[in-house]
């Protein structure tokens, strides 16, 4: 039924118009697949609503401990926590060097977060994830429960993903 309500409202409008509509559905699209990849390797997925706000500032004070807050506006660090990786503050590894790492990481539990999100996600159950499950994903890190490594996917082609593992 929804179906064809859907199909009528697209047969009524210009081509102009459902250029904007295929963009957002190209979005709800590559995020099912994306839940649906992770449901079928049995990871479970919960948000974290007591501590979300302590593991995000946890995040920046462990991966940026030696970077000074001056350098962090330089780099313009609170827009993208990752230019700590692409402007090479930080040393990591790149590209396949970084999803051969992260696949190779045991990973019973991660924490998952968005640039700009308040919201922290729990993968239980994940060691069957690999770095190529994220790559619909922008502007995702993703790091264990002990902040020992992080992993990012940013939305730039040229830019990640990275890799860092704290000594």
């Amino acid at each position: 039924m929804i179906r064809k309500e859907i199909q009528l409202i697209l047969d009524s409008l210009p081509e102009r118009e459902l250029q904007k509509i295929y963009w957002s559905i190209k979005i709800f699209q590559e995020n099912y697949l994306y839940r649906e990849k992770l449901i079928e390797k049995a990871v479970n997925i919960s948000d974290v609503f007591d501590g979300a706000t302590e593991i995000i500032d946890r995040w920046d004070k462990i991966f940026t401990l030696n970077i000074s807050e001056d350098v962090k506006e330089s780099i313009y660090y609170s827009q993208y926590k990752w230019h700590i990786f692409s402007y090479e503050i930080q040393g990591c590894l790149k590209e396949n060097a970084a999803r051969n790492a992260f696949n190779t990481e045991i990973k019973d539990e991660l924490y998952v977060v968005y640039q700009n999100s308040p919201d922290v996600f729990l993968y239980s159950n994940a060691n069957a994830i690999v770095a190529e499950d994220f790559d619909s994903q922008q502007d995702i890190y993703i790091f264990d429960k002990n902040f020992t490594w992080t992993y990012v996917n940013t939305h730039e082609d040229m830019c990640g993903p990275y890799f860092y593992k704290v000594n």
